[in-house]
This record gives C-alpha cells, structure tokens and sequence, in this order.
C-alpha cells in the first residue's frame, strides 16, 4: 500500500516522520532516559493532521487499514535509524568544539541531527 502512494506523498511522509521525530528530541533534550515511542508517535500524529498536506491526499480505506500502518511503523524505523546513524559534519564538530571552548561545557552528541540541537543550544548560551 505504501509501496503504491506517489513519491511526492513518500517524501512528505519522510519528511514529517523527520521534522517530528527532531522536533520530539529536542523537547526532550535528546535524553534517552525520557524517550518514548508512545509519545513520539502521538507527536508525529498532531504533526501530520495539523500540518502535512499529505494526510488529505490519501484515502480514508489506505489510512485505516492494517496493512498500512505496518508499513508505516516500519518506514518510522527507518528513518528514525538513518537520523540517529548520520554523522555529525566536520564544520559541526569545530563549531560545537569551539562554542563549547567559550563555555566550559562538555556536551556530548552521537549524530547529525543531535549535533544540530547541540549547536544551537550552545549558540543559545553564547548569546545570553
């Protein structure tokens, strides 16, 4: 089912499981004591009907079937494992290295999308 969407609807989809599950870490600090799937998914769900144009572009048959929201949570895992095993970039590391310099912090942070929240936090602190 998900298989027959069009790539444009794909991508939306990609992009909401992203931006939610980003914008669900950083509420949470990126602390992995504080995670929950639960939550998460109760995010991305007010994402998606609040803010995804996708949602409506999908027939009410495709979104309540069983088959679909398999392959949903799968597509979840996948990119939930492609944004937690990207890499941090290099100019990432020497801004977060530098900032954290000034500071005095120890901040650590496993990939890009954390190194991301990392950065702007410290900016943050910079600019109190």
């Amino acid at each position: 089912m998900y298989k027959d969407l069009s790539s444009g609807v794909k991508i939306s989809i990609t992009r909401s499981i992203s931006k939610s599950f980003e914008a669900y870490l950083a509420s949470i600090g990126w602390d992995e004591d504080k995670f929950s799937m639960e939550d998460f998914i109760k995010n991305w769900q007010e994402y998606f009907t609040e803010n995804a144009a996708w949602y409506e572009k999908i027939p009410n048959e495709i979104l309540t079937n069983s088959q679909f929201h398999e392959e949903i949570a799968q597509k979840i895992d996948e990119v939930i494992a492609k944004i937690l095993n990207e890499e941090p970039t290099e100019k990432q590391i020497e801004s977060i290295d530098e900032m954290q310099k000034q500071l005095g912090t120890d901040y650590t942070y496993s990939c890009k999308a954390e190194a991301a929240y990392i950065e702007q936090l410290l900016k943050n602190q910079l600019n109190q």
